[in-house]
């Protein structure tokens, strides 16, 4: 899987799961049988938006990127 720069460039973590919730991308970064662990990866503007960037992650794990920076905006 591919390591996340957070938006406000604190934190670089290797997601299981990203997801977009309205105008959040959150990643899951654990699991247990009854409980799961998520952060926001970063807030944009509108849900739309969050969505293109989803995209981008999906075009950065096809081309074999080893970590992909949250766009500020």
């Amino acid at each position: 899987m591919l390591w996340i720069s957070t938006q406000n460039h604190k934190s670089v973590m290797n997601v299981k799961e990203i997801t977009v919730k309205g105008k959040y991308i959150e990643g899951v970064i654990g699991r247990s049988f009854f409980t799961e662990w998520s952060r926001v990866l970063g807030k944009y503007e509108s849900p739309e938006r969050s969505k293109e960037i989803l995209e981008d992650i999906h075009l950065a794990i096809k081309q074999g990127e080893a970590i992909f920076r949250m766009p500020e905006k």
